[in-house]
């Protein structure tokens, strides 16, 4: 299946998307994988969403998917994306229209300022918290999501003058795929219990750093260190001895982390762009790890 067929995609702009890689992750599927029936997909750290969306366009014979992300701000998008559509729509174009109003970008970033400090007292209801995080989201800097230690929205203005907030046709399109998915906030081995027959687990966790001055994994204020990345493992470990499959993606740290963790599996290497980083000079193509437990993929040969 072609990428343009459906305008279904990731709803919001989400530091390490995997829209690039989705032909790299397809062909290191289950080489079977089109032949199983009545599959269940779960994605323990759900984020933007792109392999999601692209795995229920492209494969109908998931017939349920489990999503989960300990930030509850995400996860209240993701449903109120699939239970509410129009009414988030309607409120998306309002905002743009009362942001495209504004004249000057001193009035574009007291709005946006404003409108963060409402995000930020937490006392939303799921319509209005969703709208806001639209908007954060394509007006912040860099379309990122990061919180300080306390759970609060941090990111500045981003100085666009008409970006668009209100993506229709995508929040329709997605609310469609979404129908099939259960949506869930908190750890992710909590989703566990809802693996059954043919299971497909990816596991998109927040990256470990490649250096001391690289990490951007501020998502919530919970920290990902390693002892995390060893908990992911060995959860990783109960996946496969209850005889499902699994793929997991991370950076490819140089100090053999990974490879001496996950050496009971199969680690390939795939190409990525690096694109958050302050330092231009430091953006481009660089390697990630994809570790998974069954021996036999789609297209071997692809890279």
């Amino acid at each position: 299946m072609k990428l343009t067929e459906s305008v279904a995609k990731p709803f919001v702009k989400w530091v390490g998307g995997k829209t690039q890689l989705l032909e790299q992750l397809e062909a290191l599927l289950p080489a079977d994988f089109d032949e199983w029936r009545d599959v269940t997909y779960i994605e323990p750290f759900v984020g933007g969403g792109a392999m999601l969306f692209y795995m229920l366009r492209a494969h109908s014979n998931i017939q349920t998917a489990v999503i989960n992300d300990i930030n509850p701000d995400l996860t209240t998008c993701y449903k109120v994306v699939r239970d509410h559509p129009s009414e988030l729509v309607e409120a998306l174009q309002q905002i743009q229209t009362e942001y495209y109003a504004l004249t000057s970008e001193d009035e574009r970033k007291a709005f946006y300022m404003q409108r963060r400090d409402e995000f930020n007292t937490k006392s939303l209801d799921p319509l209005r918290n969703t709208t806001l995080f639209f908007f954060l989201n394509r007006t912040c800097f860099n379309g990122l999501f990061r919180v300080n230690k306390a759970g609060l929205f941090n990111v500045p203005f981003g100085r666009y003058d008409y970006p668009q907030i209100c993506d229709a046709k995508t929040i329709y399109a997605d609310s469609e795929l979404l129908q099939k998915v259960k949506i869930y906030t908190g750890d992710y081995q909590q989703i566990f219990p809802f693996a059954e027959g043919k299971t497909l687990f990816y596991f998109d966790p927040p990256y470990r750093p490649l250096n001391n001055t690289s990490s951007f994994n501020d998502y919530t204020k919970e920290a990902f260190n390693d002892l995390a990345q060893i908990r992911l493992k060995e959860f990783c470990d109960t996946v496969a001895a209850s005889g499902y499959h699994f793929m997991l993606s991370n950076s490819d740290c140089q100090d053999g982390f990974f490879d001496a963790l996950y050496s009971p599996y199969i680690i390939e290497r795939v190409w990525a762009s690096r694109s958050v980083n302050a330092n231009a000079s430091k953006r481009g193509k660089l390697t990630e790890i994809l570790v998974h437990n069954y021996k036999d993929v789609k297209q071997p040969h692809l890279f």
